[in-house]
């Protein structure tokens, strides 16, 4: 099940006709609870993030304002009211020479994992930042032991480009950063 009505996307994350639907969608600042509490689990618990401290929820705001400034994408997935995970496309660096390169982040829920999830925000992302001219979209992946993060790239299409060995330290250990590219539109085959 698939409906696109502007910027929101309800998909069908199960084989079966009977599975609830995953609403896509952009994200609003009713959500930020949310998405911060995703975050939390993540900063707390996981490698995608090399942040230590978890922000509040204000900071999550602000970090939002400043992508949707940019006029990138900021999603959710929501299924019967509650988030399971969300996604935004941030500049890749703050020089003006990378305007048009975009780092990907998607974050889920861990009751959400292998559902499917990340690979619809990511499609959402590849797309609306296409729309938004960006040219390539980089993943800088936390931990090359993240299969699921690297997997969910992959079938969409990025190809691996190098790996940071031990870049980050991290729960008593040092932690590699893998990074993936893909081009979006005409990638360099065009100036802009």
């Amino acid at each position: 099940m698939y409906q696109d009505s502007g910027r929101d996307r309800l998909v069908n994350m199960d084989r079966s006709e009977s599975a609830r639907p995953v609403l896509i969608r952009a994200c609003g600042a009713g959500d930020m609870a949310g998405v911060q509490a995703i975050y939390v689990h993540h900063v707390l618990h996981g490698l995608a993030t090399f942040e230590e401290v978890p922000p509040d929820v204000a900071e999550m705001a602000r970090r939002q304002e400043e992508v949707l400034g940019r006029g990138l994408p900021y999603l959710v997935a929501e299924e019967d009211g509650r988030l399971l995970g969300y996604a935004y496309a941030g500049p890749y660096r703050a020089r003006s020479a990378y305007r048009f390169a975009v780092e990907d982040s998607i974050y889920l829920d861990p009751g959400a994992m292998g559902r499917g999830i990340g690979t619809r925000l990511l499609a959402g992302l590849i797309a609306d930042s296409t729309a938004a001219g960006a040219r390539q979209m980089l993943a800088v992946i936390g931990d090359s032991g993240n299969a699921g993060s690297i997997a969910v790239h992959a079938r969409a299409g990025f190809r691996h480009v190098g790996t940071f060995r031990s870049v980050g330290f991290k729960f008593g250990r040092w932690v590699d950063t893998v990074l993936m590219q893909l081009p979006l539109g005409p990638g360099d085959g065009t100036t802009p």
